[in-house]
């Protein structure tokens, strides 16, 4: 199987799981990937979800055509008939099918995410391999990895939401020279510019992850730390504070008459850890008044592309 789930202890585990080919990206590990973010909302024993990579890479980007000479990569994803249902669009004029970016999907899917989402970058992590991860809550990578952005050294452009998500991580200038240079980067670069929270030991990647993750899963209000990560995800492009003090309001009357605040509050007044049994799948939609774009096809074609002189 391209990708593995298992629970651990309220933690997710997700585990990309091609380490003979560096895990890179495939059909089926984009459709297995969005199911496991699927399982893992629709369950509510899962607090925390965790994902890595098996063996020396994270993912080394997008698997390649099998020709000797790489021509023909995106003529091949195009028409992929193993390309999820629903994300082929037939255009007229086109000579291809239009298919949605499915490291797109995967990040939009992970965005959605009620469960705070925790990358274990236990090795090199290029294109989608890194691009994929940038929806992720925390990120703690190997200190010998390296990433890269390497669209427009292939002659493509980025992808994965990643114009969108990696100038809110990083500073713009440096997301704006990583992506124009495509350059590899190593580990230190992307811990000091605030890509990742922190630097280990290859082998001890993982173990990090899951020990932050062991902390969230046991210490805090599973329901609290899911509106939190939407609340600052969304807030992210509201145009006033006045979005976040109405989603603040509503949320903070709710939750501090439920059960997991007046359990929080007693164990903190009885100095012992809460047990906090209020559900996710019980959450109200406090983000119902904000805009939700939606992926339109492109029934008409493409409008064509004009440049002034």
């Amino acid at each position: 199987m391209d990708v593995l789930y298992e629970v651990r202890e309220h933690i997710a585990v997700i585990t990309l799981n091609r380490p003979e080919a560096l895990n890179t990206f495939t059909d089926q590990m984009e459709a297995g990937l969005i199911q496991c973010f699927d399982r893992s909302d629709a369950d509510d024993d899962v607090h925390v979800v965790v994902i890595t990579g098996s063996g020396r890479a994270f993912c080394a980007g997008m698997e390649l055509a099998p020709t000797e000479s790489g021509r023909g990569t995106f003529e091949a994803w195009r028409t992929s008939p193993t390309a999820p249902p629903g994300t082929k669009d037939d255009v007229p004029g086109e000579a291809l099918p239009l298919r949605r970016d499915g490291g797109g999907r995967l990040a939009l899917r992970i965005f959605e995410s009620t469960k705070p989402v925790i990358a274990a970058i236990n090795g090199d992590a290029i294109g989608v391999g890194i691009t994929m991860t940038l929806p992720c809550d925390i990120r703690v990578m190997a200190d010998s990895a390296r990433i890269a952005f390497p669209f427009t050294r292939r002659g493509f452009v980025p992808e994965s939401c990643s114009t969108w998500f990696l100038p809110r991580i990083v500073p713009f200038p440096r997301a704006m020279e990583w992506m124009l240079t495509s350059r590899r980067i190593q580990a230190l670069e992307a811990h000091e510019a605030g890509l990742v929270m922190s630097l280990h030991p290859a082998d001890q990647v993982l173990t990090q992850a899951m020990s932050i993750a062991h902390d969230i899963a046991t210490s805090v209000a599973p329901v609290s730390t899911s509106l939190t990560r939407q609340m600052l995800w969304r807030m992210l492009t509201a145009d006033h504070p006045m979005s976040a003090h109405r989603i603040e309001t509503r949320a903070l009357n709710d939750r501090g008459i439920s059960a997991d605040a007046l359990e929080g509050v007693e164990a903190f007044l009885g100095k012992r850890d809460p047990l906090f049994t209020d559900a996710t799948s019980g959450n109200p939609d406090y983000f119902a008044d904000l805009p939700r774009p939606t992926y339109a096809p492109l029934e008409a074609g493409h409008a064509p592309v004009t440049h002034p002189r």
